[in-house]
């Protein structure tokens, strides 16, 4: 058998895929004064507004590409719908797309003044999956990720990409275990905080021990008896004697004349 040509042999090898546009955008988290912007599972994006302008089309479809920092190298851009990676493998392939989006969804115009939002993408904000099926789930460890956005026409081929994000990392709270209670470790103005603290706690509990003391007191040591019930003691009644006209006196009976004493007579 004859040699074949290896010019033949080139032309019949199947092509390359296309070379997407690079375009010198990196994503970021969004410049805007919020709160939360990076969380314990999500973070935020600025949209890419006016970034593939002259690049895409109206069909077309922008991506959120987000993987694992050390992993970002390995991504290699899917060339149909079918080859999309999903949220579900994101452990197994340290990769997935989510967010898709089309132009007149990211338009030039600053939306804040119109509808007072902010022009954001959050990533990880899907709690129920409801952007089947390429879920923008929350993100299951704090990092670092790295992000870029895919534009891909409506065959799924891939037309044109930014650059890759920094590397971001997510905000983690700290254990319980971890947490430092020990109070030698703590600053001169907390010990003295609490020193007051628990000094006036100290006095409150004792005004409401003596206050207790003399509402109850009754309850415990009997009052001091009347007077006219002492033993050994007499309480009499004071007369006093006022005139009686003589034709009353005649009519009062023996014994009742004035200045004598009104108690009857035990002589025999």
């Amino acid at each position: 058998m004859g040699l074949q040509d290896p010019h033949a042999l080139l032309h019949c090898s199947p092509l390359s895929p296309t070379a997407t546009e690079r375009i010198p955008y990196k994503p970021q988290i969004t410049a805007w004064n919020l709160e939360g912007k990076v969380t314990a599972t999500t973070f935020s994006l600025e949209q890419p507004r006016c970034v593939f302008d002259g690049h895409a089309n109206a069909k077309d479809t922008i991506w959120l590409v987000v993987a694992f920092t050390n992993a970002s190298r390995d991504f290699r851009n899917p060339q149909t719908l079918a080859d999309i990676p999903v949220s579900p493998r994101m452990l197994t392939d340290r990769h997935y797309m989510t967010l898709p989006l089309s132009l007149d969804q990211l338009p030039c115009e600053d939306p804040v003044g119109v509808s007072g939002s902010s022009p954001l993408l959050r990533v990880g904000n899907d709690f129920g999956c409801h952007q089947q099926p390429y879920c923008n789930v929350p993100l299951p460890g704090p990092g670092p990720y790295s992000v870029k956005f895919l534009l891909m026409d409506v065959g799924g081929a891939p037309t044109a990409e930014t650059e890759w994000s920094d590397p971001i990392t997510l905000h983690q709270g700290k254990a319980p275990s971890s947490i430092d209670t020990w109070p030698g470790r703590r600053s001169g103005c907390m010990i003295v905080i609490a020193s007051i603290l628990s000094s006036l706690a100290g006095l409150l509990l004792l005004a409401f021990l003596a206050a207790s003391t003399v509402r109850f007191s009754s309850l415990w040591w009997p009052k001091e008896a009347p007077e006219h019930l002492r033993i050994g003691s007499f309480m009499g009644k004071r007369y006093v004697t006022h005139h009686i006209p003589p034709s009353e006196a005649a009519t009062l009976p023996v014994g009742c004349e004035p200045g004598l004493d009104p108690l009857p007579s035990l002589s025999p």
